[in-house]
This record gives structure tokens, sequence and C-alpha cells, in this order.
């Protein structure tokens, strides 16, 4: 089954290329079937980048999903066009009173800021507590995994003395738990971080269960037993080159950062490794079927 998207989104074209399955909304309407009904808040700059890479991910699966783009109202994005966002985006306040079977919220570049001098913060704290009410499963990634764990746990992140900044080795803390199912012993996971999370604090709750970690990186992946909150502190959604134009990109500012490590293949940054792939793809898909399709109600409800 396809993926429910808009043909004007930029991803539908980039995605059709790739050989993606995707549907216009105007053929889903067709389908007598009830499509899964996932949501991402977007906060990262980035965002058609971003869009595009999360979709690819939910695509990747036999579930019709339909999804719903969400913008924060108390901050304007810079790098994105006020067209793209005003034509794809919804706010808070439009999908409120709606149900979703599933949630993503993306990371944000303020990792160094406190948490409440994050301009739409209060706005933040409404969204998750109404994704901890009103929605089956949510994944946080990165920043947006750190927020919530302050938000509904008051665990803090914790400044690192370097940026995080590469593909790193994972194993399983639970192999066997589904979200996992069908990955390697070891297996890999981008990460690009100033901030780390209170390890100790976080092991020490006993609503969460870890699921995964690395020597290098720490721990990656965690959840409430539950399973409505999946918490992924790296970036399993990355292009192949997202890394590198973070690089980049940083260069360019003038930022003294090292290269990310296990990630251009003998220093050549025209040659890149991309060992993640089939981790990303996994765990959305396995997130999808096992915490979002086999436990929503069939009838959602507005």
């Amino acid at each position: 089954m396809p993926i429910v998207i808009p043909e004007a989104l930029p991803a539908y074209t980039i995605l059709e290329k790739e050989n993606v399955f995707i549907m216009s909304a105007k053929r889903a309407e067709t389908q007598d079937i009830r499509p899964i009904e996932i949501a991402i808040l977007n906060l990262m700059p980035t965002k058609i980048e971003t869009e595009t890479q999360l979709i690819r991910l939910l695509a990747n699966s036999p579930l019709q999903v339909n999804i719903t783009l969400i913008q924060t109202a108390t901050y304007q994005t810079k790098n994105t066009s006020a067209e793209h966002m005003e034509k794809f985006y919804r706010t808070f306040n439009d999908i409120k009173t709606h149900k979703f079977d599933g949630l993503i919220v993306t990371g944000a570049p303020v990792e160094t800021m406190p948490f409440e001098d994050v301009d739409y913060w209060n706005e933040l704290t409404e969204i998750l507590n109404y994704a901890r009410d009103m929605v089956t499963s949510t994944i946080y990634i990165c920043w947006g995994a750190q927020a919530a764990l302050y938000h509904f746990y008051n665990i803090q992140k914790v400044q690192l003395p370097r940026k995080l900044f590469g593909v790193f080795k994972n194993t399983a803390s639970n192999a066997h738990d589904p979200l996992l199912k069908g990955l390697d012993d070891a297996f890999y996971i981008p990460h690009s971080r100033y901030t780390t999370i209170d390890t100790t604090a976080l092991r020490n709750t006993k609503d969460i269960a870890i699921l995964a970690s690395g020597t290098q990186c720490g721990i990656s992946i965690a959840k409430t037993i539950d399973n409505s909150m999946f918490f992924l502190f790296g970036h399993t959604e990355y292009d192949r080159e997202t890394l590198k134009s973070e690089y980049l990109r940083d260069q360019a500012k003038g930022v003294s950062i090292n290269p990310p490590v296990n990630y251009f293949i003998k220093g050549d940054l025209s040659r890149i490794n991309m060992k993640w792939n089939s981790t990303g793809n996994l765990i959305f898909n396995n997130w999808l079927n096992y915490y979002v399709y086999q436990v929503t109600p069939y009838m959602l409800g507005i």
C-alpha cells in the first residue's frame, strides 16, 4: 500500500523518481480501506528535506498512510517559503480536536538553549500533552526526544565536550522488542548533536526501557513501557548526504568541527558509506506495524 501525499508536495516528485509507492489524495479516495493517520511536527529548518526523509521511510510499509504536516504557530520558519508552509502545513489549532494513529516530532537546532527559552516551548508542551492523550504512539527524534523526556519526566540534557557527529555502532539492549525486529546484532545510527540526555536519570526512570545503545554514542533508542512514546536520539531518517551537508555548512560558517566519524570512505568527501539505511527502514516499518497499526482502534474518531 502507498503513502498518501499531495502531488504538489516536493517529496512527491522526489520519491516517485525513487520508485517509492506513493499515491495522490484524489486516487486514495477510491480505496475502500481505513488508512493509518500519521502527523509530523516538523521543527527542523530544512522542512522539505526533513519531510521527504520521513515520508520515504513511512512509505516502506504495506499500509496505506495519510500524512498531515504540522508547524508551530508561535515561530515562523525563515528557511522555507511561506507559500510552501501555507499550502502543505497546518498548525496545532487546526488539528488539536483530531486523533491520530501516530505522531513524529522531529529534532530542532535549539539544543544548547534552555528548554523554556525556546520561542515555541509553551506551544510544544501543549502538543506533547495532546500526543499523550490523543495519539496511539509517538516517535520523538533527537532534540524532540530530549524535550519530551524533560517535559514528562524532568530528565535534564547534558552538554557534551564536543559535538557527537557521525555514524555509530549500536547493539540492542532488548533484541526481542518488536521495534528492533529484523535488525542485525550490530547496527549503525547517525548522530549529530551537542548535548545528550542524563543517562543515569533515564535508566532510573521505571517507566522507560532502553532499547539500543553504543559505546561511543550512548543511548540511541528508548521507549515508555506502555509503548506510547519512542525516543530516537539519533537520526535513522537521514539521507546519504545529510551529514556531509551539515559538515560543509558548519565549515563554511567557520565552526571548528571534525569530519563525521565512520562516514566518509578513507576521508574522501565524495565517497560515503551509508550503513544505516536498512536500520531506518526497519525501525519505522516496525513502529508502524507493531505499535500503531496492530493496536490503534479501527474507528479512530475525530
